[in-house]
């Protein structure tokens, strides 16, 4: 069975366009050059990126180490360090030693203020010490009317002694002169005058023992009023003296370097301590500031461990001054301390004395110090990083056409930068780096998610 399809619609007729001005074809023209323009700069770009990598890869796959040469001549081994400028023989004022009480500044110097001899540079309160003198000066007047009224009764004492005595040897002469009466009077009154007499001698006797007993202790109580008095004394010498003491005064001329304040209670470690200021307590013996000898000046340098056998007292040291540019002073080491800190950062102290003095110098400037260790004559030697040390031995990187070969040497002497070796030969070229290891390609970095930094 046939199926007859229905004849289609026609459709309806469409309107003409417009024609396009003129000016909206050239705009649309324009973005297209654009585009076209953005699209090959960005493909120039990645081009570029792409040659820059390969060169990249191609540089290090040849595996290019640094070289350099084996070089003969005079050598001076130096020491670098950091520094501080300082005065040598430094006056230190301290407080003083009057009692376990704290001390209180009322007056005290600014840091790095100019002093000159018997100048004050620090006073503390005096007004516990003034009521002690006070005290002193009143128990010592009253140990000297003790002291004097002990006097006046010993002095009433032997006036009175006196005259008893001479009463006892008047009654022992009546007594003996009734005694010759005896002949010519009956037994019992010569017995009588005997007996009289014989108390009248006894009555002497004893009295010029209670004298002398007497004296005794009124001297005894004269001394005793006497230590009083000396001790009252004393306590009000002390008390001057410690007054006195209250005031720290310059011994000579120089700069006050005032000392960090250890009393207070710093909340974190690593703080820094402020210096002592008015108002701060103060132990007694604890120093307050120094005043650093301007005529002997001194540089303080903490050098390594590593290089205290390299040094010794008299080497020749080349100061700078930060603060003072385009001055250069000489000197030498003063001496060596002993090392401290901890195991991975041991530390020694090494003083270094100016040879001169100059005006601009303050204490505590920054300073680098160079310390001439050693001159060594027609030596060979190396950069630093070219010598390489495994199982005790050092050993070096020869050149030998496009290849490296390990050559072991023999270390004489070292600083920071070179190295004085024996085993080469003048001109030959060594790596500066380990050539095994720059010939092997880099592993690309992983990349790492939201979990690769987590530590495993």
């Amino acid at each position: 069975m046939s199926v007859i399809s229905a004849p289609a619609p026609a459709s309806p007729p469409q309107p003409e366009r417009a024609p396009e001005p003129r000016r909206s074809r050239k705009r649309r023209w324009l973005r297209r050059s654009l585009a076209v323009s953005a699209v090959c700069g960005l493909i120039a770009l990645a081009g570029w990126y792409a040659v820059r990598a390969y060169r990249k890869l191609q540089a290090g796959s040849k595996g290019e180490v640094p070289v350099v040469k084996v070089l003969r001549g005079d050598l001076s081994l130096s020491v670098f360090a950091n520094g501080t400028i300082r005065g040598g023989n430094s006056e230190l004022l301290t407080a003083p030693m009057i009692g376990s009480a704290a001390l209180h500044l009322i007056f005290l110097r600014q840091n790095g203020e100019q002093v000159k001899p018997g100048d004050i540079v620090a006073q503390f309160d005096t007004t516990d010490q003034e009521y002690a003198l006070r005290e002193a000066n009143s128990d010592l007047a009253e140990a000297e009317q003790h002291v004097a009224q002990a006097r006046a009764q010993l002095l009433a004492d032997e006036e009175d002694d006196r005259y008893a005595l001479l009463k006892a040897e008047t009654d022992v002469k009546l007594a003996e002169l009734d005694v010759r009466k005896n002949p010519l009077l009956s037994a019992i009154a010569a017995k009588q005058n005997d007996l009289a007499l014989r108390v009248a001698r006894d009555r002497l006797a004893q009295l010029k023992q209670n004298m002398a007993n007497r004296k005794t202790t009124d001297e005894a109580g004269i001394a005793m009023q006497q230590a009083g008095q000396g001790k009252a004394q004393t306590q009000a010498l002390t008390a001057k003296q410690n007054i006195q003491s209250l005031t720290l005064r310059a011994k000579h001329a120089g700069y006050v370097s005032l000392r960090q304040n250890t009393n207070l209670n710093i909340a974190f470690i690593g703080m820094t301590l402020p210096v002592f200021q008015i108002g701060d307590e103060v132990r007694p013996g604890m120093a307050v500031a120094e005043i650093p000898d301007l005529s002997n000046w001194e540089a303080g340098a903490n050098i390594g461990e590593l290089d205290r056998g390299h040094l010794a007292v008299g080497d020749k040291v080349t100061i700078t001054a930060i603060a003072v540019p385009g001055r250069v002073f000489n000197g030498h080491v003063k001496d060596i301390g002993g090392t401290s800190g901890p195991p991975w950062n041991r530390r020694f102290e090494c003083k270094v004395a100016l040879d001169g003095t100059v005006a601009e110098l303050r204490p505590g400037m920054s300073a680098k110090l160079e310390i001439t260790t050693d001159t060594l004559h027609n030596v060979l030697s190396l950069p630093a990083q070219a010598l390489f040390e495994s199982d005790g031995k050092n050993f070096v990187y020869v050149r030998s056409g496009g290849t490296f070969t390990r050559k072991d040497v023999v270390l004489v002497r070292r600083n920071e930068t070179r190295v004085v070796i024996t085993g080469l030969k003048e001109g030959q070229e060594v790596a500066l780096a380990n050539p095994t290891e720059s010939a092997q390609p880099k592993k690309p970095a992983a990349s790492k998610g939201p979990l690769g930094a987590l530590p495993k």
